[in-house]
């Protein structure tokens, strides 16, 4: 059975919906039957996708909102919000999915971490906090799902402030998750969405056929609608490539650095690449 939030009549919120797991999202919730706002920051991209959505709808345009929203922008998630419940009444499902990648090191550019937390965090902290008061108040089964990165957890090297980005939006998820549960009263829970390889705009990096590692955005979406409804907090999606057992060793990994005391980021040190492989190996 579906998450009782995602049924015929009631209302989701998707920020970054204009494309990849946002639109493939979209999509499969109006097949549900509910209504949908979509919020990009990309005015040509959300009007495309508004139009492809409520092309697929038997309720079409009446069913499909589109807003231009700076989710690194409180205003205008607020703005957002006054315009969902003006249209549809109040949200059921809130996925705060937008999010952005951007070049950095350790050091800098400033710039480009300022605008990465801006919207990777700080976009999901603003969807949360604005949306979810009226969800809780509303008494009935709601979802917050926000959109992590296994880069969150394991920190690989290559894009330090994607890694920071991602791994405030696992704390802050999990904090929601324990806060929401311990609210009398409320039915409304928090849940991380943690995606594989997904062939999105994000990670083409200028290629225009899918890998054959990669899953699609729809096969990602179909994946968290099943760990929804067993109730997952942590929505941890294989790919084509790399099956939960291997997260599994990596992410474990990556915790022992800590309890071992081993050099930071030792996976990728060249003195613990046989250790590492042992490991990942092991029955």
């Amino acid at each position: 059975m579906p998450h009782p939030a995602i049924a015929r009549g009631h209302v989701a919120v998707i920020t970054g919906g204009a494309s990849g797991i946002g639109f493939a999202a979209a999509k499969r919730f109006l097949q549900a039957g509910m209504k949908v706002a979509i919020a990009d920051i990309d005015a040509d991209h959300l009007a495309r996708a508004g139009e492809l959505l409520a092309n697929a709808t038997a309720g079409g345009a009446g069913d499909v909102l589109s807003l231009q929203t700076d989710v690194s922008k409180p205003e205008q998630i607020e703005a957002l919000q006054d315009a969902v419940i003006a249209r549809f009444g109040g949200v059921d499902v809130l996925m705060n999915n937008a999010g952005i990648e951007l070049t950095s090191t350790a050091l800098g550019p400033r710039d480009n971490y300022q605008r990465i937390i801006g919207v990777n965090l700080w976009g999901i902290i603003h969807g949360s906090q604005i949306f979810a008061p009226g969800m809780i108040a509303r008494g009935r089964p709601g979802l917050i799902i926000n959109t992590g990165s296994k880069q969150g957890i394991t920190t690989p090297p290559g894009n330090p402030a994607y890694n920071v980005s991602k791994a405030g939006v696992k704390a802050f998820t999990e904090a929601l998750a324990h806060e929401l549960r311990n609210t009398p009263d409320c039915a409304v829970t928090a849940h991380l969405l943690i995606p594989g390889f997904v062939f999105t705009a994000l990670t083409a990096r200028g290629r225009t056929e899918k890998p054959a590692a990669a899953w699609t955005p729809d096969e990602s979406i179909e994946f968290m609608l099943a760990r929804l409804a067993a109730g997952d907090f942590y929505i941890l999606c294989p790919d084509n490539d790399v099956p939960r057992a291997l997260d599994e060793r990596r992410i474990a990994w990556a915790a022992g650095d800590i309890i071992e005391n081993r050099p930071a980021l030792s996976r990728w040190h060249k003195d613990y690449a046989d250790a590492f492989k042992a490991f990942v190996e092991a029955k």
